[in-house]
């Protein structure tokens, strides 16, 4: 199955994730896409699960078995993109331009699960003698909350219908993310919450009967933007990653004009590098502001737990991985990103994971996102060619 095909399907198909905002529509959530991948794996005829990880939302999971083999290996790639605002082509009408194929999820990451897709088809019809057992994965809800991927670690690490798709546990997982064919070995993690500050309300012509949450919330910030400066100096750099970073994000309070705010928040991210502890990230930042505020604030539950991905255990893995790589598509490097993945989130399963895949992230989430075509075939080859050498 041609790659560029494949993944002109893919971007026709919208999977908008709708990032924790209230809309609906067509574009929106993975079902259409999910009915595609299931039609797909029929075809090539392997066994195959559709798991509701949220309503509307699933993951595909397909196995193709190898008599003998010793190691599993796993492709994992997300079906939802982030949304279209501000685009500035048609976001579900692929286009190929040169060397190029334009559309939403192009790069991020439908062409990464386009050459993971190509790849399986290949070893499901070719059946190299010496492949691993393969299972591809396809994953909802990678944007936003990483749903899909905590219910697949879910399928191997605790008992239940997913041991037919994985009767043991997978010797590797590969994460499909635009690297530009490199290997991402460690990235850090974020940690997101909400901060809250609490007023009382009264009309506007006399404040003084009242307690701006607003102007609270001023002066939380205010220290928060000291915190981001130190934040770098609190833990030794990661030599892949670099250091730990605060940012404020998103703000909002009041109800109108003419009422004095009783509530205001601020949404928070804290990126956290391998070897931190990210439960406690929260406190460390609480702790901060109350020394040196006079200012009652109420830290609300993260949305986003932190997880990172720890070059401690893929090495020997990377290594093979680099082979194939080197051999299809010349030198390339083991790296650190800045970036979170679903990798995160099979390590602490004990399941060594590594990030790869074909395109660059700067084009990731832009406004004419664009992949390199030739990067989709070096990419399905060199994914075809080490799953077919990793059987033992």
């Amino acid at each position: 199955m041609d790659v560029v095909d494949i993944l002109k399907q893919l971007v026709a198909i919208p999977s908008v994730n709708p990032m924790g905002r209230d809309v609906a529509g067509p574009e929106f959530l993975e079902t259409r896409l999910s009915d595609h991948l299931e039609q797909f794996f029929q075809q090539l005829r392997v066994p195959y699960q559709r798991v509701e990880v949220l309503p509307g939302r699933a993951n595909l999971v397909a196995r193709l078995e190898s008599p003998g083999a010793r190691h599993t290996i796993l492709l994992d790639a997300h079906q939802d993109t982030v949304p279209v605002d501000g685009m500035t082509i048609a976001p579900f009408q692929p286009v190929v331009e040169g060397s190029r194929l334009y559309g939403r999820g192009a790069c991020d990451v439908k062409g990464g699960m386009a050459a993971m897709l190509s790849a399986f088809a290949r070893l499901a019809q070719e059946r190299p003698a010496q492949r691993a057992h393969v299972v591809m994965s396809c994953t909802c809800d990678e944007e936003s909350t990483a749903q899909g991927a905590r219910a697949l670690a879910r399928m191997w690490s605790e008992s239940g219908p997913g041991r037919a798709m994985f009767p043991t546990p997978p010797s590797l997982a590969i994460v499909a993310e635009p690297t530009d064919l490199n290997i991402i070995v460690a990235h850090r993690g974020a940690v997101r919450w909400k901060l809250k500050t609490t007023g009382r309300a009264c009309h506007s012509s006399r404040p003084h009967e009242g307690v701006n949450a607003i102007y609270k919330m001023a002066q939380v910030i205010g220290v928060l933007s000291r915190y981001a400066e130190e934040v770098g100096r609190m833990a030794a750099p990661h030599p892949l990653c670099g250091l730990p970073t605060l940012s404020v994000g998103r703000i909002a309070g009041g109800i109108s004009v003419n009422t004095v705010p009783d509530e205001c928040y601020i949404e928070i991210d804290r990126r956290v590098i391998p070897g931190e502890d990210p439960a406690q990230v929260i406190p460390q930042v609480t702790n901060y502001l109350r020394s040196r505020l006079d200012v009652d604030f109420e830290m609300l539950p993260p949305w986003v737990d932190g997880a990172t991905l720890s070059d401690e255990h893929n090495g020997p893995w990377a290594d093979r991985l680099m082979e194939h790589i080197t051999a299809v598509a010349g030198s390339r490097q083991k790296q650190g990103a800045w970036y979170g993945t679903n990798a995160s989130r099979f390590t602490p399963t004990g399941v060594p994971a590594v990030v790869f895949g074909p395109g660059s992230i700067e084009q990731a989430h832009t406004v004419d996102e664009w992949i390199e075509i030739p990067q989709l075939h070096l990419a399905s080859d060199i994914l075809y060619r080490f799953c077919a050498a990793s059987g033992h």
